[in-house]
């Protein structure tokens, strides 16, 4: 197979070149394909509002030159169950750790919360 590149052009650093660029592309269709995935999951999760009690609250700064923020709060469902979602910087800054009350969410779309 070697033989065969190297009489038809394709070198060490072409081949190279070319499988990291197909790694790159197998990554990102990859990404994607998690994403529609995660989306179609949610249009297909029921609309639900459950007692809940905020149990923990992060963030996740990432970017070089202009940061950004991701903000998660974690829920615990009466069943025991624990459910960290997505939510807006307003809204993560609204809720306290320990505050009761009902949550909104349909899969991991976090629709609101209205403290007891």
């Amino acid at each position: 197979m070697t033989d065969f590149l190297y009489t038809h052009g394709v070198g060490g650093f072409e081949t190279f070149g070319i499988l990291i660029a197909v790694i790159v592309i197998g990554v990102f269709i990859a990404v994607i394909a998690k994403n529609v995935s995660q989306w179609k999951q949610n249009n297909n999760s029921p609309d639900v509002t459950v007692n809940a009690t905020v149990v923990a609250k992060r963030t996740e700064v990432w970017g070089h030159e202009h940061a950004h923020t991701n903000y998660y709060v974690t829920f615990q469902l009466e069943n025991g169950e624990r459910l960290e979602l997505p939510v807006k910087g307003t809204e993560y800054g609204m809720l306290s750790e320990s505050d009761h009350g009902k949550l909104s969410h349909q899969g991991t779309r976090y629709h609101g919360f209205e403290r007891d």
